[in-house]
């Protein structure tokens, strides 16, 4: 099926690894260039030869993306680079705070919200006006099912929550000049080097529990599976859906909205 993305321009922010590395190969399948972020430039360059191996331009910025000036940078360098821009992927993220709201404090809500939320609102403010001059685009948070129910340290949920909240405003304002503003909330995705792979090496047992326990499809999710309804979002074939939240975690979600 053609997307409809061929030729078209993406950033996608902590696109070097992971679930935004997925997302930024698949962009580059459907014949999209990309520009990705992160920090480590051993990761960026891999990633890049990856993408550009696809037959499509890859820009590799070695950014901190919490950095109140990296957003704006990020998509002025791949809108002169690249020529333009029409989808912008804020999935840059993690979490920095303590399980318990007791034992988290004002450092650690600062940093989560500083990796989390702050990002996805300078680089899409920055990104709007490239969208509009190109006709439309997309924007796409990545989010968690724990933005959507009680699960994680606190912080990190109050972020999550607040780009689900974004999503719906940006979809509403931007929805008559063409750009559609969606939000995708994963579930529990294994990948090489990642939290759920260190601790099912840490503790096999408990991780096995949590699986027969939390994951009704008997497996974490991969970055693949994510990667898939993001770059449909993308797409022209995603024309009427905008302001949404869709989960990807094969049922691991407990919430009724």
């Amino acid at each position: 099926m053609d997307l409809g993305l061929r030729g078209k321009i993406a950033l996608v922010t902590g696109g070097s690894r992971g679930i935004g590395r997925a997302i930024a190969l698949g962009l580059a399948d459907e014949g999209c260039h990309v520009a990705i972020t992160a920090r480590t430039e051993g990761s960026l360059r891999d990633t890049a030869g990856e993408i550009e191996r696809r037959g499509v331009r890859c820009l590799a910025l070695a950014l901190d993306m919490a950095v109140p000036s990296a957003p704006a940078e990020a998509v002025a360098r791949a809108v002169e680079v690249l020529g333009g821009l029409d989808v912008l992927v804020n999935n840059v993220g993690g979490s920095k705070g303590d399980r318990s709201l007791e034992g988290s404090t004002d450092q650690q809500w600062s940093q989560t919200l500083d990796v989390n939320l702050w990002p996805a609102v300078r680089a899409s403010r920055a990104a709007i006006p490239h969208l509009r001059a190109r006709g439309g685009g997309a924007i796409i948070h990545i989010t968690s099912i724990y933005g959507r129910e009680a699960g994680g340290p606190p912080a990190y949920n109050a972020a999550k929550s607040a780009l689900n909240s974004l999503a719906t405003a940006m979809g509403r304002e931007l929805a008559a000049q063409n750009i559609r503003v969606n939000a995708v909330a994963p579930g529990s995705v294994i990948f090489p080097g990642g939290g759920w792979e260190r601790r099912q090496r840490e503790d096999p047992e408990g991780i096995a529990a949590f699986i027969r326990r939390d994951l009704p499809m008997g497996r974490f999710g991969r970055p693949e599976e994510i990667a898939s309804v993001v770059v449909f979002l993308a797409s022209p074939c995603a024309s009427l859906v905008t302001a949404a939240c869709l989960n990807v975690d094969g049922g691991q979600s407990r919430s009724n909205i």
